[in-house]
C-alpha cells in the first residue's frame, strides 16, 4: 500500500483501501498528471487543426472542439483532482482511491475519445459518455460530503453541477445548431466563479501563513462581508455575460465586478508576498479575473477597440490556466511530502503560463499577427508539459516519509 493510503485524515483511522499503486491513492495524482499532459497536447495540436492540416473525427467545429476539451477535458480533470483531495480534509473520511478512483479516470478518458470520434459514434452517444464523468464526480463529491456531515462545504457541488449542465448544453447547442456560444461562456463563467470562491479562501490564507512565519507586518484581511458582496456581483456579472454579452447592463455589471475584485485583491497584501513564488503566483493568477471582467465589460459596451475574444482568453489562459497550475504545483508538493518551495523549474513553468496569457490577450487586439498565436500556444504547451516532466515522478511515486532529525554525536537519542 502506498504511503498516502497509510497516512489517513483525522477520523479515518482504522480504514484501509486495497493494494493500489500510488497514482490511485489520491485524486490529485492521476487527474493532475493526465489533465496537464492532455492540456499540453491538445493545444499543441490546436493550430494545425485550426489551419486544416490536422483533422479530428468530431462533430464539433474546430473552435468548439478546442474550447470543449480545454474546459471539459483539462479543467474538469483538475477540478476533480482538487475536490477529491480537499474533501477528505473537510470530512475526515478516507479519500476516494483504488477502484472507485480508477472508474472516474476511465470515465474521463472515455469522454475524451467519445468527443474526438463523435462523428463516428454520433453526437448524442458522445454527449452521454462525456457527461457521465462530471455526473459521477458531482455524485461522488456529494456522497462523501453528506456521509461526513460536512454540510457547510456541500455548496461546492453547485458549481460542479453548473459545470455539468454547461457541458450538456454545449453538446446540445453544438449538435443541433453547430455552435456553442452560450455554453462556452457558461463553462468559463462556472470556472471563474470557482476561482472567485476557492481563490478568495486559499489566497489570503496561504499568504497569511507565510507572512506570519517569514514577513511580519500587514496581513491579509480574512473573508468577510465585503468578499460576499464581491462574490455576489461577480456571479451576477458573469451570468449576464453568459446570456447577454453585449449591452449596457452587462457592461456596467462586468466593470463593477472587475473593480470590486481589484479592491478585494488589495486586501490580501499580495505586494508583500514576492519572496515566496508559490504564494505570489496565486495573486498573479487571480489578477486575470478582474482583467477578464473589465475586458468583457468594455467589450459589452460595443467598443470596437476591445474584442470579445480578449476577455475569453484573459479568463481561459490567464485566470484558469495560471490558477490551476499554481494550485497543482502547490498541492503536489504538499501532498507528496516535499517542501513548499518553488524551484527554478517551477518558476519557469509559472513564467511560461503567465507569458502565454499576456501574449494571447495581445494577439486578440492584433489578429493579423498570426505569430503571436503560435507563441502563446508554444508557451502554454511548455508550461503544461514542463509540469508533467517536473512533477510527474512525484505524482506516480508514494509520498515521501518524514525525515528523522539526527542527534548530534555523543548525545543520547
Amino acid at each position: 500500500m502506498s504511503a498516502d493510503a497509510r497516512r489517513l485524515p483525522a477520523g479515518a483511522q482504522g480504514r484501509r483501501g486495497g493494494d493500489w499503486p500510488a497514482v490511485l491513492s489520491y485524486g490529485f495524482r492521476p487527474f493532475f498528471l493526465l489533465g496537464a499532459l492532455y492540456s499540453g497536447l491538445i493545444v499543441l495540436a490546436w493550430l494545425p487543426i485550426l489551419s486544416g492540416t490536422l483533422e479530428t473525427f468530431s462533430t464539433f467545429a474546430p473552435v468548439d472542439w478546442h474550447v470543449h476539451e480545454t474546459m471539459f477535458g483539462y479543467v474538469a480533470a483538475i477540478v476533480t483532482g482538487f475536490l477529491l483531495t480537499a474533501i477528505p480534509n473537510w470530512t475526515g473520511r478516507l479519500p476516494v482511491q483504488g477502484a472507485p478512483l480508477l472508474v472516474l479516470v476511465l470515465l474521463w478518458l472515455a469522454g475524451r475519445f467519445a468527443v474526438f470520434f463523435s462523428a463516428e459514434i454520433g453526437w448524442v452517444a458522445a454527449a452521454v459518455i462525456d457527461c457521465a464523468f462530471l455526473g459521477a464526480v458531482a455524485a461522488s463529491a456529494a456522497k462523501e460530503i453528506v456521509a461526513g456531515r460536512n454540510w457547510r462545504n456541500l455548496m461546492v457541488v453547485v458549481p460542479v453541477t453548473v459545470f455539468l449542465l454547461s457541458n450538456v448544453l454545449f453538446h446540445i447547442e453544438a449538435g443541433l445548431w453547430g455552435g456553442s456560444d452560450y455554453a462556452r461562456r457558461l463553462a468559463i463563467a462556472a470556472a471563474v466563479v470557482l476561482i472567485v470562491i476557492i481563490g478568495g479562501r486559499i489566497i489570503p490564507s496561504f499568504t497569511r501563513n507565510w507572512m506570519v512565519r517569514e514577513n511580519p507586518g500587514r496581513l491579509p484581511i480574512p473573508f468577510n462581508g465585503f468578499d460576499r458582496i464581491v462574490l455576489l456581483v461577480s456571479v451576477l456579472a458573469l451570468l449576464g455575460w453568459t446570456v447577454l454579452p453585449e449591452g449596457l447592463v452587462s457592461g456596467v455589471l462586468l466593470c463593477a465586478a472587475g473593480m470590486l475584485n481589484i479592491a478585494r485583491m488589495t486586501r490580501w497584501a499580495g505586494d508583500r508576498a514576492g519572496r515566496d513564488r508559490l504564494v505570489l503566483i496565486l495573486h498573479v493568477a487571480y489578477l486575470f479575473v478582474p482583467a477578464g471582467l473589465l475586458l468583457a465589460g468594455l467589450s459589452a459596451f460595443d467598443l470596437a477597440a476591445v474584442p470579445a475574444v480578449a476577455a475569453l482568453h484573459a479568463f481561459g489562459v490567464g485566470a484558469i490556466g495560471t490558477m490551476t497550475l499554481a494550485v497543482m504545483t502547490r498541492a503536489t508538493l504538499g501532498h507528496t511530502g516535499r517542501d513548499l518551495k518553488a524551484d527554478i523549474a517551477t518558476q519557469l513553468i509559472y513564467a511560461a503560463i503567465v507569458l502565454a496569457a499576456l501574449v494571447r490577450i495581445v494577439a486578440a487586439f492584433m489578429p493579423e499577427q498570426a505569430g503571436l498565436l503560435h507563441l502563446s500556444a508554444g508557451l502554454w504547451t511548455l508550461a503544461f508539459l514542463g509540469f508533467c516532466l517536473r512533477y510527474g515522478g512525484m505524482l506516480l511515486r508514494p509520498k515521501l516519509k518524514p525525515k528523522r532529525v539526527s542527534q548530534p554525536p555523543g548525545r543520547p537519542a
